[in-house]
């Protein structure tokens, strides 16, 4: 049975009907899955920011002088990793949002205390670092 409220049990089915909990050791290997999974989110989301403030800061240097005849190619090796990465941490993302849909306190918890520690450890100093898409201030 799906709950429909948020509960405190040891038995939980985690995102497929094979990955259940049925004791306290199994519990706590999945919560301890999802706290580093989502960990892993937040490490590859600034990856995935600091690829791509990479990538615009070199087309950027180059385009400064003539802004308005610099090429933006959609297909460059540096937009399409961008957005292979942008994929793989939506399809993370929603798996998490998942795993959260089981309604278990101890996953939600698991998961909000991994994002937080894993924005602590690897995106903490995202407030430093401005990706700025486009230099015209008109666009």
């Amino acid at each position: 049975m799906m709950h429909m409220t948020l509960y405190w049990g040891i038995e939980v089915t985690l995102l497929f009907d094979s990955w259940k909990t049925d004791s306290w050791l199994s519990y706590f290997l999945s919560l301890l899955a999802c706290f580093l999974f989502s960990s892993f989110y937040q490490y590859m989301e600034d990856r995935r920011i600091r690829f791509k403030a990479l990538a615009s800061s070199r087309s950027l240097r180059s385009s400064l002088d003539v802004p308005l005849l610099r090429s933006k190619g959609r297909f460059s090796p540096a937009n399409f990793a961008s957005a292979v990465l942008f994929g793989v941490n939506s399809a993370i993302g929603y798996l998490l949002m998942l795993a959260i849909m089981s309604f278990n306190g101890g996953v939600f918890l698991a998961i909000v205390l991994g994002l937080s520690v894993g924005y602590l450890l690897f995106r903490s100093e995202d407030e430093a670092v401005v990706v700025v898409e486009d230099p015209c201030a008109c666009a």
